[in-house]
């Protein structure tokens, strides 16, 4: 799966998770370059959640990256000639490359980036405690609150007879 910077973590999901369903499909590589290596490792890790047993082995590397850039073309100024080329500027540029595979199958533990499969389950298969949702403009426990508290009313009734 090549992840890019501008791809959709919910459709690469889609797209692996039914894949690797089939049995006939056995291992799967994310891999993203630059400002995608991010998305890269989230992927995985959301497909190793997913999927529990799963082996994986990273790996990292650099790739030079030639820009180019060019200058608008300047106006033509009085004893200029028209046909000059515009200005241009070559950057070369180190940029992370990331690939991680996860396969079903048992890897070779020693390879650098070797990660074995999770023994426990993920947050995701055991529901946690609930979080309280409130809304912006609601104060939370202990924020000055107005409310006041009220006995209850069997407690009034034995004040009062005491």
């Amino acid at each position: 799966m090549r992840v890019k910077e501008g791809s959709k973590i919910r459709n690469l999901l889609a797209f692996a998770t039914a894949s690797m369903a089939q049995p006939a499909t056995r291992a799967i590589v994310f891999s993203g370059c630059g400002r995608a290596t991010t998305k890269t490792v989230t992927c995985a890790e959301i497909l190793k959640r997913r999927l529990a047993g799963l082996h994986q082995v990273t790996r990292l590397r650099y790739q030079s990256v030639r820009e180019l850039w060019q200058s608008l073309p300047p106006e033509p100024t009085p004893g200029q000639k028209p046909g000059e080329p515009a200005a241009s500027l070559s950057v070369l540029k180190n940029v992370p490359s990331l690939a991680i595979l996860l396969s079903k199958d048992a890897l070779d533990p020693r390879q650098p980036g070797y990660q074995p499969p999770n023994p426990h389950p993920g947050p995701s298969s055991q529901p946690t405690a609930p979080t309280s949702k409130r809304s912006l403009g609601e104060p939370a426990a202990g924020e000055g609150s107005a409310k006041r508290s009220q006995p209850e009313p069997g407690a009034a009734e034995e004040d009062q007879t005491a």
